[in-house]
């Protein structure tokens, strides 16, 4: 049994209740760690230690801070392994996804803040009346950073990293399903010599710990990722306070295949978009609309390539699918494909709870599950499940697809998979999406902007627009004197 501690301070500390909380192995159905069952005088204690590491903080100059930052991206890339494997044990996640994304993410989001900062210009203004106008970006001060269980090193240390280089101080929250690997890397900020104070992690559960951050008047900007009600808790805590807010929220996104599409791409992609990660990523590709001319023969060929996925344990290195993260989240998941079925959905492949044999016998697997016969704005089309299942309807036009695709309250991602230039440019601008992705997915250039559109969240992440985010811009206006 893994003991896991809040990082206050610089040191490695009990939560103030003293009490901890079970963390499961998705794969074995069982605990195998405990995490501190943290509060708001844990909170308060980071922000105290926040604050008090602010000014030097943020008076450093960026090189010094920029190498104290590739420090850490050094720490996780040497620490590779072990956190890859900590990464499948506590989310369920196949291992080398995690070595494949989440941990070279992890590493890259630290390295990309850790250099850009050293490359940032001030905006000015010239003013032919005899005056010129300079803006100042200053970080905002003490800022709180809470990130979800689905990519859980990759997405915290999404926040983490701009807002510190940016010359704020932080306290953030991971997910108290899947806290282990913001533990480590809280044991290689203190091998790096990161100030204490400036990045401080408090574990515990969103009612409790990300309540008191969201409450507390100290932390003047909240990042959040998570689900959308979640999100909207949020909003009507801080919006009353002013607070600075970055909400990156649900998705139920669109698959758009016109028959000119390059085929096997296509399929081979798609495939990946929709079950990847166990369909837990944000991005995924949940609702699959194909033209009619194409439907028939891309559903066989989709549902083959589906029942080659193999659902095992997530350390074997021939599994593509793994645990989904809780108990709970498999019970819903399921519920929603009972409710495909009510709705008159069929079931063209999956629908089962899977069980393993061996150690993984009491794991949370779930078959990859195709339904079709649904209509587009149906509940199983409209509300997000974040499971290993998807939707597969066809259509005939474009202003159809456009319908469907645009239906639900969400605006995350969308692809599109076309080999008409015309009809790219068309259909992407009248895509209701913050992401379009043409003939590819999860294709991410860190420079830039990432987010949705309604009830997709606020704001924008990534590149200048994080630093935008962390940072307060002040214009100061300077009128000199003209020759007479």
């Amino acid at each position: 049994m893994t003991t896991i501690h809040n990082y206050i301070n610089g040191a490695l500390v009990a939560p103030a209740s003293a009490q901890y909380l079970d963390v499961y192995n998705p794969a074995l159905g069982q605990v195998y760690a405990e995490a501190p069952d943290s509060d708001a005088r844990d909170v308060q204690q980071a922000v105290e230690a926040a604050q008090s590491a602010f000014p030097a903080w943020s008076k450093m100059p960026a090189e010094e801070r920029s190498q104290l930052l590739l420090k850490i991206a050094a720490g996780i890339e040497a620490n590779f392994d072990k956190l890859a494997l900590a990464e499948s044990i506590d989310n369920g996640k196949t291992l080398k996804l995690a070595k494949a994304m989440d941990i070279p993410r992890a590493a890259s989001n630290f390295f990309f803040y850790a250099t850009a900062i050293m490359h940032h210009a001030s905006e000015s203004h010239y003013m032919e009346e005899g005056a010129i106008n300079y803006t100042l970006r200053r970080p905002i001060g003490v800022v709180g950073c809470i990130s979800p269980w689905n990519l859980p090193l990759y997405l915290f240390t999404w926040k983490i990293a701009p807002a510190l280089a940016a010359g704020n101080c932080v306290v953030a929250k991971p997910s108290e399903i899947t806290p282990m690997t913001a533990y480590l890397l809280s044991e290689i900020c203190i091998e790096a010599g990161l100030p204490p104070g400036v990045l401080n992690i408090v574990h515990g559960l969103g009612s409790k710990v990300g309540q008191a951050i969201t409450e507390h008047s100290g932390i003047p900007a909240i990042s959040f990722t998570g689900g959308t009600s979640t999100g909207e808790q949020i909003a009507k805590v801080a919006a009353p306070k002013f607070k600075k807010l970055s909400l990156e929220l649900g998705g139920k996104n669109p698959a758009i295949i016109f028959a000119d599409c390059d085929y096997e791409k296509t399929l081979k992609t798609v495939v990946r978009s929709s079950f990847l990660n166990q369909g837990q990523i944000c991005l995924c590709g949940s609702r699959i609309f194909v033209e009619r001319p194409l439907y028939e023969q891309f559903k066989t060929d989709f549902v083959a390539a589906i029942k080659n996925l193999t659902v095992g344990d997530p350390l074997d290195d021939d599994t593509t699918v793994g645990a989904v993260v809780s108990e709970a989240h498999l019970h819903k998941v399921l519920s929603y494909i009972e409710l495909a079925k009510e709705e008159g959905g069929r079931i063209l492949t999956g629908g089962n709870r899977v069980r393993l044999e061996g150690n993984c016998a009491n794991g949370w697997f779930i078959e990859p599950t195709l339904i079709d016969g649904l209509g587009y704005d149906c509940r199983t089309n409209q509300e997000e499940i974040f499971g290993p299942v998807a939707s597969i309807m066809p259509f005939d036009t474009e202003e159809e697809v456009l319908l469907y695709a645009n239906s639900t309250q969400y605006g995350l991602a969308s692809s599109l998979w076309t080999e008409n230039l015309s009809r790219t440019h068309r259909v992407a601008e009248e895509l209701k999406t913050g992401i379009v992705w043409v003939n590819c997915w999860l294709l991410r250039d860190l420079r830039t902007p990432f987010g949705g559109m309604k009830n997709s969240g606020v704001g924008r992440e990534g590149g200048w627009e994080a630093f935008r985010f962390f940072t307060e811009a002040k214009n100061v206006c300077i009128e000199y004197q003209q020759k007479s």
